[in-house]
């Protein structure tokens, strides 16, 4: 028997395929449409078009909605296609040299520290912000002058020092109570220094999109008695896009803000690092070059979820903005990746 490979568009027939249940809990949290978009080439494009991308003169459409919080966005299979180019070594060891200069490469002299201190790590190290995102805001500075980050010790230990200037952080502005934590990898993800770095911030109320997830994450167990967590991992496992490991769920993100989007579940900072070590693992075995993370957390001394955000931002010597007016003005970006090829990857990686 032929095996058929999933991809985006076949989203309604896979749903379709599931049980009564499990298509009801899918259908709950996910809308879509599927619909062809036509064009028509000169005759000296056709040869050229053909065989560059095949007939692509009717294109599947697909854009997906998440029902309970309003993300959405568009797929194209034809802009799916297209190959994700690994860096050159040369451009590694560029990266590296770059590292190794400015500020950050000897923070504890050339970085300011907040008024209560730095939070030391075995591989980071923190220094407060020169020009703030927010009051209570800091740098975590990486030891070392590697510009690839994946071995878990590496991430466990970021995370932990974030944590752990947190808790300092509110000792100091007990008011204080929301942590959020950002990771922005090279500068098409934002960052203004090559030097691996990540931020966290501290503040008396929540930014804006982890309280709206919390608004629709308590409105969901209102309406239906269960955990939006629990039931969007499942939903996405249910379709195969959707993966444990250890103890956290990972899910090749149906709704990703851009390329190649992975969103992680977690109970704990400690269940969190491994699979984000992971995620960025594949990331770079599929040559993503930068990305933004993100980490929402819960409010210290209470409980909750530790929800992780991956994406791809893209090539480094890419020269047009992956962030357009669709993203800006339509909240709907549009993905050249599919989740389905990410999850191969992701399995790859991480399933035995």
């Amino acid at each position: 028997m032929v095996q058929v490979q999933l991809d985006i568009t076949r989203l309604p027939g896979i749903v379709q395929e599931l049980g009564p249940e499990m298509e009801e809990l899918v259908s709950r949290i996910y809308s879509w449409y599927v619909e062809p978009g036509h064009l028509v080439f000169p005759d000296a494009m056709r040869e050229w078009v053909r065989e560059k991308y095949g007939d692509i003169e009717a294109q599947q459409i697909v854009r997906v909605t998440n029902n309970q919080t309003g993300e959405s966005t568009l797929f194209n299979s034809v802009r799916a296609r297209r190959p994700v180019l690994t860096p050159r070594a040369e451009e590694t060891r560029d990266l590296q040299a770059m590292a190794s200069e400015g500020p950050f490469a000897n923070p504890l002299e050339e970085t300011p520290a907040d008024t209560f201190g730095r939070i030391e790590g075995d591989h980071w190290v923190t220094a407060s912000n020169i020009a703030k995102y927010d009051y209570l805001h800091a740098v975590i500075i990486a030891r070392e002058n590697n510009p690839y980050i994946v071995a878990e010790p590496e991430v466990a230990d970021m995370i932990s020092v974030a944590v752990r200037w947190c808790q300092e952080a509110n000792r100091a502005n007990p008011a204080a109570v929301h942590p959020f934590l950002i990771w922005n990898f090279l500068w098409r993800a934002g960052a203004s220094i090559v030097h691996n770095h990540a931020q966290v911030l501290l503040t008396h109320r929540m930014y804006t999109a982890p309280e709206r997830l919390e608004t629709a994450r308590e409105e969901y167990r209102c309406r239906y008695g269960s955990e939006y967590y629990d039931d969007l991992f499942r939903a996405h496992t249910a379709i195969g896009l959707g993966l444990v490991h250890r103890n956290a769920q990972i899910m090749a993100h149906l709704t990703p803000r851009k390329e190649h989007e992975v969103v992680i579940i977690a109970r704990t900072p400690h269940d969190l690092a491994p699979a984000l070590a992971k995620v960025l693992e594949c990331y770079r075995n599929m040559g993503v070059q930068s990305y933004n993370a993100a980490v929402y957390m819960p409010p210290l001394c209470g409980e909750g979820y530790y929800i992780g955000w991956v994406v791809d931002r893209g090539d480094l010597h890419s020269r047009t903005s992956d962030i357009g007016g669709m993203e800006l003005y339509a909240g709907t970006p549009v993905v050249t990746s599919d989740p389905f090829r990410l999850m191969e990857h992701l399995a790859a990686v991480m399933l035995p």
